[in-house]
């Protein structure tokens, strides 16, 4: 059963059942860019008015799927009654310094991925998919039941339909519809090119474990300082077994096998500059953390971001 704090409600819908697509966020970004350029909050309106479907290129209700988009992947924030672009969302699609200006790096693939599985108040089926089915094949209805468990529990009036849609979303956003979905439309999605899930056959579906010969180092010391900046940090070491399983760990959330790992960690030390250490004495196996504020824990963060795009 997932259990979530008090202060994060479940959502399961938002994206019109569209999965997340290859400009989208970009898209998003430019479009609140414009009026942060002008001095101005960009205005809410901006995805719903009639000009948003010439601004964004897409019909009506694609364009409030960019917008749940790219408020679950943290690229828009809101403010004053609008939107801004986020420090994370500069830093990427900055168009003169942004480390990724065109979304086309596979480092930006990881790292949304990442954001979405680590939401649950936001997308709460990827939070589960990722977090709580521990089981190598899995089905639709396995995770919808688990789902009408959670809102039951929550007394939420949610729709099994409505759970259905979300499940099928998040679903599709890893692998194609068997027989369903173009080529075309297919390369359109921006986490399918992660290979994480595979479908056996019609309602049967399969994780990928093992090492992510795309996923760079930097992502993955990025998601480690996120995944302990939520624990109850007073300790400043993170045991092996932890960051491997954990809900919410690396590990679990990049589907990795221990010796993916375990390989990882040993290169740590040197990716963060000694900020992440790895040991292993008598038997045990840990990273010390040696960062001793939130500022300190955000820009080595940072860093392990730009890192992650130079050793590509």
């Amino acid at each position: 059963m997932i259990t979530l704090r008090p202060d994060q409600r479940p959502q399961f819908s938002g994206h019109e059942t569209f999965p997340l697509r290859q400009l989208w966020l970009r898209k998003a970004y430019d479009a609140v860019s414009y009026y942060r350029n002008l001095g101005l909050v960009a205005p809410k309106s901006i995805f719903s008015e009639d000009q948003s479907i010439a601004r964004f290129g897409v019909g009506k209700n694609m364009v409030t799927s960019i917008r749940f988009w790219a408020s679950a992947c943290k690229i828009i924030e809101e403010k004053d009654g609008g939107y801004i672009p986020s420090k994370l969302a500069d830093l990427l699609f900055d168009p003169d310094i942004g480390l990724d200006p065109f979304c086309e790096s596979p480092a930006t693939v990881w790292l949304m991925h990442w954001i979405l599985s680590s939401t649950p108040q936001k997308t709460t089926t990827w939070f589960y998919v990722f977090n709580h089915i521990t089981q190598q094949t899995f089905k639709r209805e396995s995770i919808v039941e688990a789902l009408v468990g959670l809102i039951s529990e929550h007394n939420l009036r949610i729709s099994v339909a409505t759970l259905k849609r979300d499940v099928e979303c998040c679903i599709r956003s890893y692998v194609p519809k068997l027989g369903g979905e173009s080529p075309e439309e297919l390369s359109e999605s921006l986490l399918g090119e992660l290979g994480l899930v595979t479908q056996n056959n019609k309602d049967s579906f399969e994780f990928r474990r093992g090492n992510k010969r795309t996923l760079p180092d930097g992502i993955f010391a990025y998601a480690m300082l996120d995944y302990w900046s939520e624990l109850n940090h007073s300790s400043s070491v993170m045991a092996f077994d932890k960051i491997a399983h954990d809900y919410h760990s690396p590990g679990r959330v990049f589907k990795l096998d221990e010796q993916s790992v375990a390989e990882r960690l040993m290169a740590l030390e040197e990716l963060t500059q000694g900020q992440l250490l790895w040991t292993e004495q008598a038997g045990i196996k840990q990273v010390a953390v040696k960062l001793n504020t939130n500022e300190d824990i955000e820009k080595a963060k940072e860093s392990f971001l730009r890192v992650a795009y130079v050793k590509l």
